[in-house]
């Protein structure tokens, strides 16, 4: 496996050890949706989430490195690593909420220096990719085949200043040749998100539910509220459930809107179906409205009509406060 020297080594485990090796040929840059630092992203794929991402960088230039490039990471679909062993290299970079900020000059020159990296350690063509196997350079949004149901991803910002300075910086630096003049950076202007600080939402509940055969289910953490609106999530909101050793159910889950009072469920689409006897993982991204709470239900079906155990459901993720 490979490490870049420019980046903070934080290695994911086991996932840097278990998974399967690629021959890395393209580098595909990503927007977050989370104004996180490498740090906090590194932090995230370990403690909330079963996927990763090789790199992620912050707005202030700060670049981890999670995976070794010669390791396959989740963050590309069918790029992660194709039946012939090649396979792409994912940056997260930071961003606002809804991926509509540009990259700072930070991230750009970090982007910049990788991508001559991606070159000169792995032999990346300098070329922009021309279709979603053809080793080069691209963005998440670029090929269907690089998500799992389409994606704006990084963003009509950040596609203008890859095709505008990124990927001519790329180019130019590898080839020793003058690189474009970036713009000077505008201060951006003051945002309702910027006066906000990050919190955690980090609960659990190790009580034994016993679930009825087939039938949906509300499940408290600390309580059964989740979100009280108005909250506008940074990332998304994690559940993870752990089921009774044994248990042969198939489990679905879906995040729901109601009242203040529990009335009025208005539901976001089932999740699922997942074997009860992994660690099944729901995610939700959605804010929650002025005057409604976010729950959780859960339903298990079995072959037989037997009830499930759960022993232990945790919900995690970040909110603006």
């Amino acid at each position: 496996m490979a490490w870049n020297p420019n980046a903070t080594r934080m290695e994911l485990q086991p996932e840097s050890d278990a998974q399967a090796a690629i021959k890395p040929t393209q580098l595909i840059v990503h927007s977050l949706a989370a104004p996180w630092t490498a740090r906090r992203t590194y932090e995230f794929w370990r403690d909330s989430s079963s996927l990763e991402s090789h790199f992620g960088l912050g707005y202030q230039g700060d670049l981890g490195q999670y995976i070794g490039t010669e390791t396959r990471a989740d963050a590309n679909a069918d790029a992660n690593r194709r039946s012939d062993g090649t396979g792409a290299v994912s940056v997260e970079t930071a961003s606002n909420l809804d991926h509509s900020d540009p990259w700072t000059a930070a991230q750009i020159e970090q982007l910049i220096a990788l991508g001559v990296w991606m070159h000169k350690r792995h032999g990346v063509p300098l070329r922009i990719c021309r279709s979603a196997s053809d080793p080069g350079f691209g963005w998440h949004g670029q090929f269907k085949e690089w998500s799992t149901s389409g994606t704006a991803c990084p963003g009509k910002a950040r596609i203008a200043q890859f095709k505008a300075l990124v990927f001519p910086g790329i180019v130019a630096r590898a080839t020793s040749k003058p690189a474009p003049e970036q713009p000077a950076p505008q201060k951006p202007a003051p945002t309702e998100e910027a006066s906000m600080e990050i919190a955690k939402l980090d609960e659990a509940n190790g009580i034994d539910v016993d679930l009825a055969d087939n039938v949906w289910t509300t499940l408290a953490f600390t309580d059964a509220v989740i979100h009280s609106g108005p909250r506008k999530l940074v990332g998304p909101t994690l559940v993870q459930l752990t089921f009774a050793q044994g248990a042969q159910a198939f489990v679905s889950g879906r995040f729901v809107l109601t009242n203040p009072d529990g009335s009025g469920v208005s539901g976001y689409g089932d999740l699922g179906e997942f074997p009860a006897s992994g660690v099944p993982q729901f995610l939700h991204n959605q804010n929650v409205p002025t005057g409604k709470t976010l729950r959780f239900q859960v339903r298990a079906r079995t072959d037989d009509g037997s009830t499930t155990r759960l022993i232990h459901r945790a919900v995690s993720g970040d909110y603006l406060v």
